[in-house]
């Protein structure tokens, strides 16, 4: 299956922060995820949003996509999209 980068919701009734996981596309929203990769907590003015932005980049390189709502999150952390690999040039050589 595959993987995307999501919320899963915790803390207790009127009170929610949120997990960002790389999860299966088939497991339940707050069910079983493969690895933990920040917190986001809307509570706090303004919200706390800490993520591990070089998990998520790796996650992305695999093939897992973040929803809409994270990559709103990574944008406000800071995501500038991928990091060109060591060693490669950047651009397609022509020929």
């Amino acid at each position: 299956m595959a993987t995307r980068i999501r919320l899963t919701r915790h803390g207790s009734k009127k009170h929610p922060f949120y997990r960002v996981v790389a999860a299966s596309t088939g497991a339940p929203r707050d069910g079983r995820f493969i690895e933990q990769l920040g917190h986001y907590d809307p509570i706090h003015n303004p919200a706390i949003i800490n993520l591990k932005l070089d998990k998520i980049e790796a996650w992305v390189r695999r093939g897992a996509l973040p929803t809409v709502t994270v990559a709103r999150l990574m944008k406000k952390a800071g995501w500038k999209g991928l990091t060109p690999a060591a060693g490669s040039s950047g651009a397609a050589s022509e020929g």
